[in-house]
């Protein structure tokens, strides 16, 4: 009997691929010159999508397979999966569950120790030799500043938890104020930049939020703060926060997430008041376990006839 073919939207964990490859005749998207072609001319017989929280799977897609039966996501999917799409077709669809706020708040902590005590700044210099002819100027401490973070959603409470042990006070910004919070809150976004000295990145991507952190609130923010995006790119406006860091009119950035990844601006590659990591929020390998286990075992369940194990929507 022929193994069910299925596409696979990027590259992910690669148990999971293995697996993947063991069980299925796997179309690899991200190999092909014309992805969209490919979904249309080649396409026909593939019953199950593989894809990723951040890649997601459009209505346009999932119309194209027209033997679509499937959508296993690797991650949440959470606004980029077309789950009503997927339901008009009779398509199932899958995610993992995990709770990825714990590691993205850690990452987050890690960036802003990083850059504020200018940690890889001081190992590039003891790895040049410097330290021999001249002391390395020193960073900031956390001590008595002010985290403001935008979102205290899951990850921003993580945070908040976590920053306050280093004597870091915690105020934030959203649509609204949170029921029993008592982090101060501020409905002004400029305003929450003025009164604090890093500012915390950790709101969903929607059309408000798109271009949200931009010139007029690195400007507020001022010369001696510092911004940590562990959220998504496009809710800093990119060119704005390299013509800030360049400028000195912040005094550094950490990021996880950018405008559009892989792709890093050589000019934010340079420079060197900012921290720069690939995404890594939820990269650590317990999460990447759990999400091989739940992808694998929703697609065995499926094919086999059985109700999956962890459906979405």
């Amino acid at each position: 009997m022929s193994k069910p073919e299925i596409v696979l939207t990027r590259q992910i964990y690669p148990p999971t691929m293995a697996a993947l490859e063991r069980d299925y005749t796997v179309h690899k998207l991200w190999t092909v010159r014309d992805p969209d072609a490919h979904l249309s001319n080649a396409c026909a017989n593939v019953r199950g999508v593989v894809t990723t929280g951040l890649q997601g799977f459009t209505r346009a897609h999932i119309e194209s397979l027209p033997r679509l039966e499937i959508i296993a996501c690797f991650g949440r999917g959470i606004g980029t999966v077309d789950v009503a799409a997927a339901k008009e077709h009779g398509v199932v669809v899958t995610n993992t569950p995990d709770s990825i706020a714990p590691a993205v708040a850690d990452l987050a902590l890690g960036l802003l120790i990083t850059v504020m005590r200018r940690i890889l700044e001081a190992d590039r210099y003891v790895r040049a030799g410097k330290w021999e002819e001249a002391p390395f100027s020193m960073g900031r401490g956390l001590g008595g500043k002010v985290c403001g973070i935008v979102g205290l959603g899951d990850i921003g409470r993580e945070i908040a938890k976590r920053i306050e042990p280093f004597g870091m006070s915690v105020c934030y910004h959203g649509p609204r104020e949170k029921a029993g919070v008592a982090y101060r809150y501020y409905s002004d976004l400029e305003s929450l930049a003025r009164a604090s000295d890093c500012l915390m990145v950790t709101c969903p991507l929607r059309p408000e939020t798109r271009g949200l952190i931009d010139a007029r609130i690195l400007d507020a923010l001022g010369p001696e703060g510092f911004l940590v995006n562990v959220a998504r790119g496009p809710i800093v406006d990119e060119p704005a926060l390299i013509a800030a860091l360049k400028d000195r009119r912040i005094a550094g950035a950490g990021l996880d997430v950018f405008a559009k990844e892989p792709i890093v601006p050589a000019e934010l590659r340079e420079l060197d008041n900012v921290v720069l990591v690939p995404h890594i929020g939820s990269g650590t390998m317990e999460i990447r376990e759990e999400r091989h286990r739940n992808v694998v075992a929703n697609l065995r369940a499926h094919f086999a006839g059985q109700p999956v194990l962890t459906p979405f929507g």
